[in-house]
């Protein structure tokens, strides 16, 4: 299974490169694939690579889901 999640731009760097926080985790993505993005930009990213933009709303609420599953699966007793 393939999951492409929503990440926060906050470096943009030369050569189509740039760094995302993915919930408190930054790493280095590329951006080859996406136009005019910026600093504070949502992108969905999938294996290094952001996919597209995503509004800044809609990245909010699909984080939100993410860590309700989480919640949902500590109080079930699954592994996370």
């Amino acid at each position: 299974m393939c999951l492409a999640l929503p990440a926060r731009i906050v470096e943009l760097r030369g050569n189509e490169l740039g760094i995302v926080d993915l919930g408190g985790v930054r790493r280095e993505i590329f951006l080859s694939m996406v136009d005019d993005v910026r600093v504070g930009d949502y992108v969905i990213v999938h294996v290094g690579y952001a996919l597209s933009k995503l509004d800044t709303e809609e990245a909010e609420r699909t984080l939100r889901l993410f860590a309700e599953m989480g919640e949902v699966q500590m109080d079930a007793g699954a592994m996370p």
